[in-house]
């Protein structure tokens, strides 16, 4: 048992703790027992909470319109450019593989969606592109 002496506003106080369980004090002061409830203390958590912005548009699939003569191939998403398996005036047909896109840690095939001839490459092996960067264009 812990005793306590207080003065306030010039009145003597002796303050005796009986007992603690959880966060229920009993004291007595000056030979009256209280029960006192201790305020809960909050604890805040070490884990800052993670929010996230709704994205801004979903990825879609490149969308070619067959009766345009130029086709810009864009990067559908983030990542490093592996390998490229064209040049420019190669003549490609549809499904034939353009290069390869390394998007987190996965290898992703870009193909050909029109039969066309390449006309430009604005990418080269081992260089960062954005998401709708434009990477080849054909005609």
């Amino acid at each position: 048992m812990k005793s306590y002496k207080f003065k306030v506003n010039e009145n003597g106080y002796t303050v005796n703790i009986k007992s603690h369980e959880d966060n229920i004090i009993t004291l007595e002061v000056n030979g009256t027992t209280y029960d006192v409830v201790m305020k809960q203390e909050i604890k805040k958590t070490k884990t800052p909470t993670l929010v996230r912005a709704a994205s801004k548009r979903p990825a879609e699939p490149l969308k070619v319109n067959p009766k345009s003569q130029k086709t810009r191939i864009v990067a559908p998403i983030p990542g490093v450019v592996l390998s490229i398996d064209v040049k420019v005036g190669d003549q490609l047909k549809v499904g034939d593989r353009m290069m390869v896109l390394e998007a987190m840690k996965m290898e992703n095939n870009i193909v050909c969606e029109k039969a066309g001839t390449i006309t430009s490459l604005n990418i080269t092996v081992g260089q960062q592109v954005l998401q709708d960067q434009l990477m080849i264009e054909l005609e």
